[in-house]
């Protein structure tokens, strides 16, 4: 059900006396609130005025204060790029660095009305190293003011942010043909720039592309048109704005995302979220969507009272007339309207990170208030930003937009991009470093999840460990080539044999001759080696085997992904603490002496980095290695099981 239309009031008008005035002030706030809102992005290339335009705007719809206007003078005089007269990028380039170097590199916001509509405008950064942040930016826009240098015409980040600006599902775009002034308003010109355009932007699915010539430095075509240009007859930019229907589809399924479990006092408990889409109504009959429970909506509270009905972007809390179990990250739907949860999809993502994504490394995923662990399966193909081709590729790097296939640790609520940005939007974030690596739209649900089931068997992990007399482990052994690892692994193997153990060596050299000898050594050949070994390994110790695993695995966060998949009680971590040089005199396969001959492009230590276990559970220091001493320690923690 969409939300009623709201009512619109005159302007404010002059007052003639205290009381009046007090009443016109009242109105216009009213008429304030009951305005609608438009978000709008300005993006393109480096320099083509965005910064200056949402200045320009500010400016003409008088939105600059007394102090502020005292301040922009002095910063224009200081930093400005326009001489004595005032720079009006600098109302919006805030740091510190984009006044030094002339550049946005943050997202900057910006609020401002006009008596038709209330406007939030997003300043996102021209440079192709923060394609991150125009992300940002567009996510939340109904609408996009690309802006093109007349000089310069349509260049490779003008279609770069086109395409973004169409994956994140804005429809419509201001093609804002800038710097008419230093062309001398040439209308061919500006007639072959929108002509190129169009043609670029025609896979794209605009709704609607409305070209508009101006100059942002002396306000043509701004506000009111432009003298200089009388063979344009279509809007203003601000009529443009003002006028633009933007509103995005109305998606009748209700998605509450819970974000808090409201609990102030022991008769109270509520369910605190913004409504992403749908309409809810006292009386309702909800679903828990990951549990399965229902029960009856009795209230929605607001910070200005109870309300009977809620709608999509409303900020509420849901109280239910019984006890369910809710928890932050449940999502709440109409118990004859559900939505689908999956733990396999395939999405389009845009790599936001300096270090590449491969497949097969684990991330966590966040999905509305959701998060699970996350990893890429496939890399179907990278999209060609210019031709919208597609290219193969095998990992991820900086600004790279790719279609993949994405695995999840658990099933989440999910749903189409296309059909709600709540539920069809996620990040990916670094487990180390915590930062976000990615931004992704989900295309579809992969259908094989839905058809594979687990098969219960009858024969457990348990009654395998009961017969073999004792737990099944996993020993991961890391280190550089030639530290000592399968030397250690396979002492510690002869040990325990002689007490009767069951046990198996997973060596590197070994399964790259038969399980891995598709894969190279490359960072991503190298992330799919581990996770295959960590996958057997978890199967051989459901067989109730002691598995111990010699690779090298350099990186912190595929060792990371073993422990989690086999699990952190099953999992024993022995750091080979063996300097460079030790084992580059040791040597034992020639590899060392062919890396640094330039003959081995990927050898670890050498020219591909080795992270070294933060954490692990044990630490063999090469200078004093007590190996009967650690294989006695390993044994120990192998004890028979109870009978």
């Amino acid at each position: 059900m969409p939300r009623p239309k709201k009512a619109t009031s005159a302007p404010l008008q002059q007052a003639t006396t205290p009381t009046t005035k007090i009443a016109n002030i009242r109105d216009w706030m009213t008429q304030q609130a009951q305005q609608d809102l438009l978000r709008f992005i300005t993006c393109g290339s480096v320099d083509d005025g965005k910064s200056t335009l949402i200045g320009r705007l500010l400016w003409e719809s008088h939105q600059v204060f007394d102090d502020q206007l005292t301040t922009l003078q002095a910063d224009s005089k200081r930093h400005g790029t326009q001489g004595q007269d005032i720079d009006f990028a600098l109302l919006v380039d805030g740091l510190a660095a984009e006044r030094e170097q002339g550049i946005t590199i943050d997202v900057a916001y910006r609020f401002f009305a006009t008596p038709r509509r209330k406007f939030i405008v997003a300043d996102t950064p021209g440079h192709e190293q923060y394609t991150r942040n125009m992300i940002t930016g567009a996510s939340t826009a109904d609408v996009a003011v690309l802006l093109i240098d007349a000089r310069q015409g349509v260049l490779t980040q003008t279609r770069r942010h086109a395409y973004l600006v169409s994956l994140v599902g804005i429809r419509q775009v201001v093609l804002a043909v800038n710097k008419m002034d230093l062309v001398g308003y040439n209308r061919s010109l500006f007639d072959a720039i929108v002509a190129d355009f169009n043609h670029s932007a025609k896979p794209l699915g605009f709704e609607g592309v409305t070209p508009i010539p101006l100059s942002a430095l002396k306000g043509d075509n701004i506000t009111e048109r432009s003298v200089r240009t009388p063979w344009y007859q279509g809007p203003t930019l601000m009529g443009c704005l003002e006028t633009l229907n933007a509103a995005r589809p109305i998606q009748s399924k209700a998605v509450f995302p819970v974000q808090w479990v409201n609990r102030p006092n022991a008769s109270f408990r509520g369910f605190s979220g913004t409504l992403a889409s749908g309409h809810l109504a006292v009386g309702d009959t909800l679903r828990v969507t990951a549990s399965g429970q229902t029960a009856t909506l009795a209230r929605i509270v607001t910070a200005d009272g109870d309300i009977e009905n809620a709608y999509a972007d409303d900020a509420v809390t849901l109280m239910l007339d019984r006890e369910v179990d809710v928890s932050r990250g449940d999502v709440i739907a109409l118990a004859d309207q559900p939505v689908e949860m999956t733990d396999q999809f395939e999405a389009t993502l845009v790599w936001m990170h300096d270090e590449p994504g491969h497949r097969g490394r684990s991330y966590e995923l966040k999905l509305a208030n959701q998060w699970a662990s996350a990893s890429i399966t496939s890399l179907k193909y990278k999209i060609d930003v210019n031709t919208q081709a597609h290219e193969s590729c095998k990992q991820l790097d900086l600004n790279d937009i790719a279609v993949a296939n994405l695995a999840l640790s658990k099933p989440l609520v999910f749903a189409r991009y296309a059909d709600n940005r709540t539920l069809g939007g996620f990040i990916l974030v670094d487990k180390f470093s915590h930062a976000t690596v990615a931004a992704g739209m989900i295309r579809h649900n992969l259908r094989r999840s839905q058809n594979v089931h687990r098969q219960a068997l009858s024969i457990t992990r348990e009654d395998r460990e009961r017969l073999n007399g004792h737990q099944g482990k996993v020993i991961w052994f890391t280190g550089l080539s030639g530290s000592g690892k399968s030397t250690i692994a396979n002492a510690l193997e002869k040990a325990l044999h002689a007490q009767g153990k069951r046990t198996y060596i997973l060596d590197g050299d070994n399964i790259r001759q038969g399980l891995n000898r598709d894969l190279g050594f490359t960072d991503a050949d190298r992330v799919e080696n581990i996770r295959r070994v960590a996958e057997v390994a978890k199967l051989m110790m459901d067989a109730g085997l002691v598995v111990m695993t010699a690779f090298i695995s350099p990186f912190r966060a595929e060792r990371e992904m073993a422990r989690e998949l086999i699990g952190q009680e099953n999992f024993i971590e022995v750091f080979v603490d063996t300097p460079l040089e030790v084992c580059e005199q040791r040597d034992p396969k020639g590899l060392y002496k062919k890396a640094r001959n330039g003959q081995l492009p990927n050898m670890t230590g050498i020219n591909s980095p080795y992270e070294r276990p933060l954490n692990p559970a044990y630490s063999l220091v090469h200078a004093d290695l007590d190996l009967d001493g650690f294989v006695r320690l390993i044994t120990n923690l192998l004890r028979p099981l109870q009978s």
